[in-house]
Parts: C-alpha cells; sequence; structure tokens
C-alpha cells in the first residue's frame, strides 16, 4: 500500500556533501534576486527574504519535484505591484494568501493540466512585459533623495553608480567564460561591495531602502477589511498570480524531469506551491513560485535530492537573523546590476526571430500583453485581455471552418454532411448553408465529421427543424457522437428532432 503522506523517498542515495554544497550555493544566488524583486515592487526587503524562505522550505519538504527550487520570484511579485500602489502591503498579504488558496484547490482537484488554456503568445507578451518591466524599474534607482525631494542623481553620485552597475554587468558576464564552479551574480555583488567598503565609496546601500536585519517570520493576519468590495479588488490579482505562479512552476518541473529522466508529480507541487503561499500572506512574505535560474543552479551544482532546497531555505533563514547588518550595507548598484542581467534574461529573445512566422493575430495579442503589461503595470489585465482576445479569435477561426457537403440520394433525399464543429461562433454560417424552401420532403444532416458543441448549436437545430416543419417537410438527425445526444436528451423541452439510427454506420466517438 502506497504511504498517503510521503515526504522524502528514503531509498533514494543522497550525497550529502553535494545536496549541502548545492544548497549553500543556491542561497546566495537566491538573495540578491529576493532583495531586488521585493525593492522593485515596492516591498520592504525583508518581505522577499520571508518569501524566499517559507517557499524554500515548503516546497523542497513538500513538493512535487524534488531539485527544484522556489522562492520569492519576480513573475509574482510584478503582478503585484499596482495593487501595492492603490492599495497597500496589507492588501497584498490579502492576495498572496488567496492565491495560495486557489492553488491548493486547483492541486486537490487535479486541475494543473488546465494552465495549458493560457496561450503561448500570451505568454510571450506577459514575459516580454515583465523584462521590459524590471529593466526600466531599474532606472528609478538613479535617484535620490534632496531636501526631501526625490531629483536624478547627477555629478559624482551618478558617475559613480553607473560604473559599479557596469562591472557588476561585466562581471556577470564575463565570469562563467573562466569558471562556472561559482555564480556570477554572487560573485560581482561580493566585489562590488567589497570595492565599495574597502575604499570608502560614498553610494546608495540596500540601508537606505530599509532594514533588512529581522527575526523569523512573524504570525500576521492581514489587516485588510472582510468585505466583497476587499475581495473584488484582491481577486483579479490572486487569480493572475496563481496561473503565473503555476504556469511557471509547472514549465520548471517539465525541464527538470527532462533534465533528470524522472517523472514529477505537478498536481502535488501545485498544493506545495498554494500552501507555501498560503503561508507567506500571513507570515510576511511576498509570495513567489518555482524559480527557473535557482533550478538550474542545483542541477547543475549536482542536487537531486530534496536536501538541497532545505538547505537553501534554512540559509537564507539565518542570513535574515544574524547577516542582516552586512545586508544593509550591499551597495545598490550591484542589485541593479544583478536585476538588469535578470531582465535581459527573462526577454524571450527568440520572439523576434519567430514574429515572421507566426500568424498575425498572435502576434497582435503577444505585443498587447505586452504593451499592456508595461504602461500599466498591471499584468493581471494583461493577462486576462490577452487570454480573452486569443479565446475570441479561437472561435472566429474554428467558426470559419464550418462547412457542408450536399448531394441529393436514389431515393430522393437530400444530404448535408457537416465538417466542423457547431458553436455560438459557426451558428450563423450553418444556418446560411440549407435551401429549406427547395429542399425535398426528406433531409438528413450527417454529423459524422462534425458535432454539436452547446447550446447555441442546439438552438440552431432547432431553428432549423422549426423552418423545416412548416414547410411540412421531415429532418434527420445522423451519427452524433455520445456527448451531442447527451446536449439534445438535455434539451428535449426546447428542441423536437428526429435523431436517424442506423446500423450500418458507427456513431462518431463509440
Amino acid at each position: 500500500m502506497q504511504p498517503i503522506l510521503r515526504l522524502f523517498d528514503f531509498s533514494q542515495k543522497v550525497d550529502y556533501r553535494i545536496e549541502i554544497l548545492a544548497g549553500l550555493t543556491v542561497a546566495m544566488t537566491m538573495i540578491p534576486e529576493s532583495l531586488s524583486f521585493a525593492i522593485l515592487a515596492g516591498f520592504p526587503p525583508l518581505v522577499g527574504l520571508y518569501a524566499a524562505f517559507i517557499m524554500g522550505l515548503v516546497t523542497a519538504v513538500l513538493g512535487g519535484r524534488p531539485g527544484m527550487v522556489s522562492g520569492g520570484a519576480g513573475a509574482t511579485a510584478v503582478v503585484l505591484i499596482a495593487l501595492m500602489q492603490s492599495h497597500g502591503l496589507e492588501y497584498v498579504f490579502a492576495a498572496v494568501a488567496l492565491a495560495g488558496v486557489l492553488q491548493i484547490i486547483i492541486g486537490i482537484f487535479k486541475l494543473g493540466k488546465f494552465i495549458r488554456l493560457v496561450p503561448q503568445p500570451v505568454m510571450f507578451g506577459f514575459v516580454n512585459g515583465l523584462a521590459v518591466i524590471i529593466f526600466m524599474s531599474q532606472i528609478e534607482q538613479f535617484k535620490t533623495v534632496v531636501n526631501g525631494e526625490v531629483s536624478w542623481m547627477s555629478g559624482t553620485p551618478l558617475y559613480i553608480m553607473a560604473g559599479l552597475v557596469a562591472l557588476t554587468i561585466a562581471i556577470i558576464i564575463l565570469l562563467p567564460k573562466v569558471t562556472k564552479a561559482v555564480p556570477p551574480s554572487l560573485v560581482a555583488i561580493i566585489v562590488v561591495f567589497a570595492i565599495v567598503f574597502g575604499f570608502g565609496i560614498d553610494t546608495k546601500i540596500v540601508r537606505d531602502i530599509a532594514s533588512v536585519s529581522g527575526g523569523f517570520p512573524p504570525f500576521h493576519i492581514p489587516e485588510v477589511p472582510l468585505t466583497m468590495e476587499m475581495l473584488q479588488v484582491i481577486f483579479p490579482y490572486a487569480l493572475i498570480m496563481t496561473g503565473v505562479g503555476l504556469t511557471e512552476s509547472l514549465l520548471t518541473l517539465n525541464l527538470v524531469d527532462e533534465i533528470t529522466g524522472t517523472r514529477g508529480n505537478g498536481n502535488r507541487e501545485c498544493v506545495a506551491q498554494g500552501s507555501a503561499n498560503l503561508l507567506n500572506g500571513f507570515f510576511f512574505g511576498m509570495g513567489g513560485c518555482a524559480m527557473i535560474a535557482q533550478t538550474l543552479v542545483n542541477l547543475s551544482a549536482g542536487a537531486r535530492a530534496r536536501l538541497a532546497g532545505i538547505v537553501a531555505a534554512f540559509t537564507i533563514l539565518l542570513i535574515i537573523l544574524f547577516g542582516g547588518p552586512i545586508i544593509e550595507r550591499v551597495p545598490m548598484a550591484a542589485l541593479v546590476g544583478v536585476m538588469i542581467m535578470v531582465a535581459f534574461g527573462t526577454f524571450e529573445w527568440i520572439s523576434f526571430k519567430i514574429i515572421n512566422k507566426m500568424p498575425r493575430h498572435d502576434v497582435f495579442v503577444g505585443i498587447l500583453v505586452a504593451v499592456i503589461t508595461i504602461w500599466l503595470h498591471n499584468l493581471a489585465l494583461a493577462v486576462l485581455i490577452g487570454v480573452i482576445i486569443a479565446a475570441l479569435v479561437f472561435a472566429w477561426e474554428s467558426a470559419k471552418r464550418i462547412r457542408a457537403r450536399k448531394y441529393v440520394d436514389n431515393q430522393g433525399v437530400k444530404h448535408y454532411e457537416m465538417y466542423g464543429p457547431l458553436f455560438f461562433g459557426s451558428v450563423a454560417a450553418f444556418t446560411e448553408k440549407f435551401d429549406v424552401p427547395n429542399d425535398p420532403q426528406e433531409v438528413i444532416i450527417d454529423f459524422k465529421e462534425s458535432r454539436v458543441a452547446d447550446m447555441s448549436g442546439i438552438e440552431a437545430l432547432n431553428k432549423l427543424t422549426e423552418r423545416y416543419h412548416k414547410a411540412g417537410k421531415k429532418l434527420h438527425l445522423k451519427h452524433l457522437s455520445p456527448d451531442c445526444l447527451v446536449l439534445l436528451k438535455n434539451a428535449d423541452q426546447v428542441i423536437d428532432v428526429n435523431i436517424l439510427e442506423d446500423p450500418n454506420y458507427a456513431v462518431m466517438g463509440d
């Protein structure tokens, strides 16, 4: 009998040295990104570190994919920027908790497969818009406060900031060509930190943004009114965070499956991600999802078990507890450089190569999602609009595919052999194909290569039946699939048609 809850597979051989070293490396790469994404979204930096700890630990223990790493990811943080700006941090925590509940429900009811309904052009637009937002937000770090007013840096402070950012980017680009033994972003931060600290350079540091020192994540019930108005505010953000988070996580899970030659459990991962986000909402975290870059770092270091993720999470907690004073002195230029490279890595450059090969409506959807994302900083609205437009385009294209082959047999019966789905979008084209006044006394509509998809199709058949009945003619339906027969049975109070039973032909779908 399979155990109900199996957190670890103790039959798996674990190399503890590799797992521990991989976990330490992952923690060092996750800290700068978590800090940067929190600052990007306007959250206190500590909120990003708490998210990295909670997401990393819960998903490492409960997740459906050993070796996969989760944390405070930029994709989910950016979704919440507009909510943070309009309603504040408490609403963000409420939205994160609600997203966690939705993800748990999706996992329990095994609905993770429906994440595939988000079209690829929408994902391209979302990712590219996200990359632009990340890049543009780094420009804001070149502002400073002078006499209580925010203004752009100029003179020596600007040159110092720009030089340190350029140095960070150069190290991240060039170091992998020399060695891949250490994370380039971590080395870049350490080098820039050492230069600034060693030479006493006066530049913007993390402490100028907010304090990082803290204790264990505190239990905190989001201080929001328990009203329908509040739910209406947070639900769109929670819904998009759910979709974006699970899409990132399930895509990462599939990638790890390919790399390791093993198979993960997507629905279990949904429950783990949801549990972690629910805890984030009540323990001062900004939420998150799987992090592809950190997962690849973990796998390249040789980790294949859950231990590396657990080590990474507790390393982050120790840094929160004891390393705050050091983290607070990290130059913002180093984090800006890291995030600029994250933005370049996030952007789907391949979308430029295939833009001439994509259908025009797909190109339009992708560009529209990206523009809305960049213009309004509202990923929730951008993704929803993208999915709706893509669905409408699909419906329009499918509607054009319905057609009919017509002929009269030896008995004088006219046959309409239908091709393509009969649904709300194709009803008009379907109706136009019949010549009721000039048709013979008996007509057969053959659905062998078609199907009735919805109640609009049922109503179209009902109206067509009435037209033939008023003309004193008989209408038969042939080769209906079982699901179409169920629809007709459920609608027997609405429609009255003759279903032709033909023993010589199998019903479509049998």
